[in-house]
């Protein structure tokens, strides 16, 4: 009965297992940003920060901790959130300390095999952005330092970010120019007084949208004479010169709002089915006789997959008036189109890469299986062998392993959570002096008292996060 006393036992420790990972369950990331976006949707901003300075680990507010890999993901989700509270200088060092330590995803080398070579776990590996989050990485950092009327680090940033875009650009990848960046940069070096970069700039956010807001401006900076580039020259055609403000005494105020939240990446359990008519055609001949062989069996129905959740607030509609008069706002960027751009390009892979580990993890629970079943039998007899026992145990090990490996294989959910959905702009001249600019969305609404002087600029940001 000794064989069978041992495998009670087994069973009962493999039961204790399996109950504790499935508490566990395949929780990610997720949870890591789950407290502060909860702070965020109740409209607390503050507790949104203490919730990530818990999970970074300082003991000061604001305070940056060793930066390694996630740690940089959460600085983004906070530099975010400073951002919105108006914390210029604390947005731009989180900005900075995550731009040191986060990789843009290399496209040109990405394969999917690749992406499959974690036996545990997809986000086992550091955390490598998309090109749309290492851009608006450079673009709020540059948006933080024009809020404080830094131009020295706005020019820096909008630098930055022109290396960034040819870098995605060498990839092949058709999403380095995402708009917004290039017209604030174009904005830094207009108000720098680099004429000929500043055109340059504007030319590429044109070439991404028709931004109305740029058609007096340009009337401005081109004096109405013919440049070098299309998307400016179609703009203003037909239009009269326009005085610059430095000349007719007037400033200008360049407002962005941001507003919504974009999804969140959550985890699920996918059929199997689902997941061979996604990538079916991708797998070897080989490894689809071995998942057809699993489902034959019964051994596998469903595996751990990343997929993306709803957006927040993305479709409001902001306002913006300067004293009673109301101001048009026009769409600068979609970011929630961006992400599920970028997301729909790489699903395929994604699931590729779950049933890669999927077929590893068979591999494991069969050679734990094959093990056992060989090392019992070598310590028993001819009779005791008869009764199965080591077949059974060994074949409940090798389920143990492979259920194990299913419920740490975390799918990676991994993201910058913290982006707005949208974000919109409006850029107009006023008479110098001191303007009452009143900015709503998403139940929010706020007053800012600006000043400026005759020649001069402000830009006023207004994010909710919610």
């Amino acid at each position: 009965m000794r064989p069978l006393l041992g495998l009670r036992r087994a069973a009962c420790v493999i039961t204790f297992a399996l109950g504790a990972l499935a508490n566990a369950g395949c929780a990610g990331h997720e949870v890591r940003v789950r407290d502060s976006l909860a702070a965020l949707d109740r409209g607390s901003m503050d507790q949104a920060v203490v919730a990530l300075d818990r999970e970074l680990g300082v003991k000061s507010p604001g305070e940056l901790p060793p930066v390694t890999r996630d740690e940089a993901l959460l600085l983004l989700d906070r530099g975010s959130i400073h951002l919105a509270m108006g914390q210029y200088e604390r947005a731009s060092r989180d900005f900075g300390a995550a731009d040191q330590a986060i990789e843009v995803l290399d496209l040109s080398t990405s394969k999917a095999a690749d992406l499959g070579r974690y036996v545990f776990s997809d986000d086992a590996g550091p955390y490598k952005a998309p090109a749309y989050e290492k851009l608006l990485l450079n673009t709020l950092n540059m948006l933080s330092y024009l809020a404080r009327h830094d131009l020295n680090g706005a020019r820096v940033e909008a630098r930055r970010l022109v290396v960034m875009q040819k870098y995605i650009e060498s990839q092949g990848d058709e999403g380095a120019l995402l708009g917004l960046g290039s017209y604030l940069a174009g904005f830094t070096f207009e108000k720098s007084k680099q004429r000929d970069e500043a055109l340059l700039h504007y030319d590429e956010a044109l070439d991404y949208a028709r931004y109305k807001s740029l058609r007096d401006p340009l009337r401005a900076l081109t004096r109405g004479e013919k440049t070098t580039h299309e998307a400016v020259d179609a703009l203003v055609e037909g239009a009269e010169p326009l005085p610059p403000v430095e000349e007719t005494g007037e400033a200008e105020l360049l407002v962005v709002v941001g507003f919504g939240r974009v999804p969140q990446k959550t985890p699920v359990r996918i059929p199997i089915g689902m997941a061979m008519q996604i990538v079916g055609n991708e797998l070897s001949p080989m490894e689809r006789r071995e998942v057809d062989s699993l489902v034959l069996q019964g051994a596998v129905a469903w595996i751990n997959y990343p997929t993306l959740g709803q957006g927040r607030g993305g479709y409001e509609v902001p306002k913006a008036s300067i004293g009673e008069e109301i101001l048009p706002l026009e769409q600068a960027l979609d970011v929630e189109g961006e992400v599920r751009s970028a997301w729909h390009k790489r699903e395929g892979t994604l699931v590729l890469a779950a049933i890669t580990r999927l077929l590893a993890r068979t591999a494991a629970s069969v050679a734990v299986a094959g093990a056992t079943a060989a090392g019992i039998n070598a310590a028993q007899d001819d009779r005791q062998r008869r009764d199965g026992s080591a077949e059974a145990v060994g074949m409940l090990l090798g389920f143990a392993t492979s259920l194990t490996m299913s419920a740490l294989d975390t799918p990676d959910t991994r993201s910058w959570s913290t982006l707005p959905a949208r974000i919109a702009i409006a850029r107009t001249r006023v008479p110098a002096g001191k303007h009452a600019i009143t900015l709503e969305v998403r139940g929010q609404r706020r007053t800012f008292d600006v000043k400026v002087d005759a020649g001069g600029w402000a830009l006023v940001p207004f994010f909710v996060l919610r």
